[in-house]
């Protein structure tokens, strides 16, 4: 894609009414200061897609999307960052000046552009010989009507037919002036020394088509039996086509993925074809490919929610199980469906018909620990090892699970499943926990024990609050000499946040104010760290719907009055001391536990007085009571 300058972006960025955006696609309505909605992103019957016109941003307390007009532009349409821009900066009529370009961005543009010509150009071929050529209506058509797909599914998937001649596109297509270069990049033929022929040769072809609705590759279908040839041919990767990166039927799901908030995830195209035409929309397919964390990331684009359908096939779903693993590292919900032994979604479809095949998705979905636990402990039967193995494979899919609470639920059904002791599985799933932080995070804080008060969570709530208060009070005054903002940085000095995303935070506050500059809320709404960017909407948008019980409950004041806040803000850094003073106290008390050597056990009973010490001090200026232990 092209690079906007600078230039352009700012005169996006200030030309932008979030309200006046989102408006172009949801109804907003007026409540109070912000504007509400149902939200375009799930199903609701009460408004809790909230947008705040002052701030520029949007915030769905819902399913919890939010960002900026840029953002909703991205989730809404599938766009890049750069097609954003680009649709915004014609609404607002904004003149796109792009940086200058080298000879060979210029080069790899317009072969993008070219590409996405040429392919738009042979859909539509290979579609009008579908529909107009008498092979195409007698072999392919016929079978298409055959499987009973009607004319608006076969326009809607762009399907088309591939004539049963060495040449017939490459020949059409020159004459209408497309390079035989290009169509070699684009896969549509093979040239080896002095001759050239079409790729795809007496096939149905299926257009793969990107989250925006261009056809970026093609899949083609043998519909003859023939032993020399494979029954599918596909598009090889190019300039605009990475497999590992799209998924089938995306740009015909999108709308009612978000609508219906799950994604039925298949593996062939005409299981999205057929499951599309009896009415649910919501499907797509990984095309035979073993599932990729870009898939992954890009469904997590329109929804939290998958369901894996799995055709009978023991053999294949123990090579799918690492999809479904990386589907829970992402933090998405995954429940499975199992068809019977010799079906896929497509033929159990047409053997029950739609009514009977909704009711089985309806009443055979399995949460994955059940389905994993299941499907590995018919295959353990009575082996004592490979039960054991059965654990292990389990605990190792649970421990992807990126909330606490989520890993708990799961852990408790396992143990029922398995009629194992809980406490021996969470043994097994924090020895992969604390496996897999020391391998990726060897500086961060350990996971805490099952069972135990940990003061981590509300460590992490104390953190986001004094970053929240930075961003908001940053340039008030707290007295003569400092900002608020210098006056938090004094307060913290010689303190290290555990959160990874608010001690980066801190970090960029500490190093703005070195440069002079204050980073106030708009600062960090306009990151270009897109984690950050949204840790900062979800800050920032918690301000005006945090409840009082939630206050309650965490002991968190939100300041509503400027002329308290010093003393609001002292008493959460107190807080947030007392937190990590009983987390370092954890700690400590745990080394005790591990040592035999004497000398040790001395110098930790006097880290643990120190520390005891501390809280006593702490609890003393905060009102609170703390018995000696």
């Amino acid at each position: 894609m092209g690079n906007i300058s600078k230039k352009t972006v700012d005169q996006i960025h200030n030309a932008i009414d979030i309200v006046d955006v989102i408006n172009d696609f949801v109804p907003l309505k007026r409540k109070g200061k912000d504007m509400k909605a149902l939200c375009p992103f799930h199903n609701e019957k009460t408004p809790s897609f909230s947008v705040s016109a002052a701030r520029g941003i949007f915030k769905c307390f819902g399913c919890g999307k939010g960002g900026d007009a840029i953002s909703f532009i991205k989730e809404y349409q599938g766009f890049s960052y750069y097609e954003a821009l680009k649709y915004l900066a014609n609404k607002y009529g904004i003149q796109v000046e792009e940086d200058e370009f080298t000879d060979e961005d210029l080069k790899q543009q317009s072969e993008i552009e070219s590409l996405y010509i040429v392919m738009s150009y042979a859909c539509k071929y290979y579609q009008e010989l579908l529909f107009e050529h008498p092979e195409g209506k007698s072999i392919g058509m016929t079978y298409l009507k055959e499987r009973g797909y009607n004319e608006k599914t076969i326009r809607d998937f762009q399907l088309g037919y591939s004539l049963n001649q060495w040449d017939a596109f490459s020949v059409v297509a020159l004459k209408n002036g497309h390079s035989a270069d290009m169509l070699e990049k684009a896969g549509l033929i093979i040239r080896k020394e002095a001759k050239q022929y079409d790729r795809f040769r007496e096939r149905l072809i299926f257009p793969i088509h990107n989250q925006a609705g261009k056809v970026i590759a093609f899949g083609a279908r043998i519909l003859k039996s023939a032993k020399d040839q494979p029954k599918y041919v596909n598009s090889p990767e190019t300039e605009i086509y990475s497999k590992s990166k799209v998924l089938y039927g995306i740009y015909q799901a999108k709308q009612a993925i978000r609508q219906e908030d799950n994604c039925y995830l298949v593996e062939g195209y005409t299981d999205v074809i057929s499951l599309h035409q009896a009415g649910i929309h919501h499907v797509v397919a990984s095309s035979g490919t073993s599932l990729t964390e870009d898939q992954v990331r890009l469904i997590a684009r329109f929804s939290k929610n998958i369901t894996i359908l799995y055709d009978g096939d023991e053999a294949g779903i123990k090579a799918s199980i690492r999809g479904v693993d990386m589907i829970l590292e992402a933090g998405l919900n995954v429940k499975i469906i199992m068809f019977p032994e010799d079906e896929d979604p497509d033929s159990y479809l047409n053997k029950k018909g739609t009514s009977d095949f909704k009711a089985y998705l309806l009443n055979n979905q399995k949460n994955f620990i059940t389905f994993i636990t299941e499907f590995y402990l018919k295959d353990a039967g009575n082996d004592p090892a490979k039960k054991a193995q059965t654990i292990r494979e389990v605990v190792t899919s649970i421990s992807k699970i990126p909330g606490p609470t989520e890993r708990t639920i799961f852990l408790k059904e396992c143990s029922k499943l398995l009629e194992i002791d809980e406490n021996t599985l969470a043994y097994e799933l924090h020895k992969k926990l604390g496996e897999k932080r020391k391998a990726s995070f060897p500086h961060e804080f350990p996971t805490k024990e099952a069972g135990k008060d940990d003061p981590e969570e509300d460590i992490f709530l104390y953190e986001g609050e004094l970053i929240k208060f930075m961003m908001l009070y940053a340039s008030f005054k707290i007295d003569e000499k400092r900002k608020f903002i210098e006056y938090v940085l004094e307060q913290i000095e010689g303190l290290e946040f555990l959160t990874p995303v608010y001690s980066k935070m801190l970090n960029i506050i500490k190093s703005e104010l070195g440069k002079g500059n204050i980073p106030d809320e708009n600062f960090f709404l306009k990151n270009e760290d897109e984690g950050i960017k949204n840790e900062a909407i979800n800050l920032l948008s918690e301000q005006d719907v945090v409840s009082e019980n939630w206050k309650k409950k965490h002991k968190i004041d939100v300041p509503e009055d400027k002329d308290i806040l010093a003393s609001i803000t002292h008493k959460t850094i107190q807080r947030l001391k007392m937190r990590y003073v009983q987390k370092w106290e954890h700690e400590n008390k745990s080394e005790m536990q591990k040592t035999a050597n004497t000398k040790e056990i001395e110098q930790l009973q006097k880290v643990h007085l120190k520390l005891k010490e501390d809280e006593r001090k702490i609890a003393s200026e905060l009102g609170n009571i703390v018995v000696s232990a």
